[in-house]
């Protein structure tokens, strides 16, 4: 161990705390009358992991020398924080959420349930399992900005926006496990395992799918009578009436940009390209979620700067397991780390058996939810509902116990 790996360990740890004590600032902020912007930029969760990240590279300078930060720094991989960032701003887009709306009312019309109680659960049913389709990040999009008028609002109990959150979180992190691209943690092992989407929907597929249904059946029931006053409130308006081509022209580069997931020169280009074409045609666009993609991505960078620095610590553990063990101890292990970071920790193992692979990534996706850092996805859904909560965040200890029932429902269909 060396002084950097103490010092990042130590940092990586400050951040934890700061991401969990997030809402705190919040309230000092709202007593403070000098500092107010201060405090309330610290009780931002996405740039809780970025800002130590800063502290980390500086670190290093000290340490180790400024070029050797800064090598370090470059040396990191951050296609995944530009992905999740075009693809949130593409998903999030009017022509896509109008179109994916327009589906999900027609599905809620055919239903012998109330259209507002049909549309939640097929937003937390349906919507995440096509984040096997779509990527999970997408999917998370769309089934925020879906639910944010419906569940995620101020007369909603607080209870239960922080279960439905819970639901959310754990359903899209299982969720797009039916394909080997859509799921981070998966995508980290499945071209060194050779998984393809054959192998993850006879593996995960009805496990997943019966998870999925549970949790969102089982939240849209508790759900239903606050509901009641909602009946079409995301049902077709003037606003989303959308020629058919402008929406399809936005889901063509939705689907341009999964394909090319994995090459950030190729799905950049296309994403300013889509930035010009959402100019041309402004009449038919909404603001653009530009702040609330940055600050993801600025969150999931900050992510992989800390995270590529504790694999001393995090590979020795994955390793030494057996696979029920390993099962667990991934899926406690996610809730203070990304459950990419730690699939691909596992995938740098050389003679893990096939059963301790199916564990270490059945446990990652399960504990998906449990906290804001253990999925890819996490921050955006963060970003884009917190305003719906009292003062305007999301409390950590309200997101774990939201999300503790779903996630043992998830756990028991992978361990069958």
């Amino acid at each position: 161990m060396t002084d950097i790996q103490l010092i990042s360990a130590v940092i990586f740890g400050l951040a934890l705390i700061h991401t969990f004590s997030a809402k705190t600032f919040e309230r000092i902020a709202d007593r403070s009358t000098k500092h107010a912007g201060m405090f309330h930029l610290l009780g931002e969760i996405e740039i809780v992991f970025g800002l130590w990240a800063c502290v980390l590279i500086a670190a290093m300078a000290l340490v180790d020398g400024g070029k050797q930060a800064i090598e370090y720094a470059e040396s990191r991989q951050y296609t995944e924080p530009l992905f999740v960032f075009v693809i949130m701003v593409i998903a999030a887009s009017r022509p896509v959420l109008a179109a994916v709306r327009g589906l999900i009312a027609s599905l809620a019309a055919m239903s012998p349930v109330r259209p507002a109680v049909a549309q939640v659960w097929l937003c937390f049913a349906v919507v995440p399992l096509i984040g096997s389709l779509i990527t999970e990040p997408a999917a998370m999009t769309l089934a925020a900005l879906m639910l944010a008028p419906l569940v995620f609002r101020q007369k909603m109990p607080e209870w239960l926006k922080y279960g439905a959150l819970g639901v959310l979180f754990v359903n899209v992190s299982i969720g797009g496990t039916l394909t080997n691209f859509a799921a981070p943690p998966v995508l980290m092992v499945a071209a060194t395992w050779g998984w393809d989407s054959l192998f993850m929907v006879s593996t995960f597929g009805w496990r997943t799918v019966a998870a999925v249904l549970i949790n969102a059946t089982a939240l849209t029931w508790l759900l239903r009578r606050h509901l009641a006053d909602e009946r079409g409130a995301s049902v077709s308006s003037k606003e989303e009436r959308m020629p058919l081509l402008v929406s399809a022209i936005h889901l063509l580069f939705l689907a341009f940009v999964v394909v090319f997931a994995h090459h950030p020169v190729i799905f950049v280009g296309a994403f300013l390209f889509f930035l010009g074409y959402t100019q041309a045609y402004a009449q038919y666009q909404s603001p653009l979620i530009l702040k609330e993609g940055l600050l993801v991505g600025f969150f999931l960078a900050g992510l992989v700067v800390l995270g590529g620095m504790q694999q001393w610590w995090l590979q020795p553990i994955v390793s030494s397991l057996e696979p029920l063990a390993l099962f667990f101890g991934a899926l406690g292990l996610t809730a203070i780390t990304d459950n990419a970071a730690l699939t691909y920790l596992g995938s740098l193992i050389e003679g893990i058996s096939s059963q301790a692979q199916y564990m270490l990534v059945a446990g990652a996706v399960a504990g998906g939810g449990l906290t804001v850092i253990a999925n890819a996805p996490n921050p955006a859904g963060v970003a884009l509902l917190r305003d719906g909560f009292n003062d305007g965040t999301i409390g950590v200890g309200g997101l774990l116990a939201g999300a503790l029932l779903p996630t043992i429902v998830a756990a028991g269909f992978f361990l069958l």
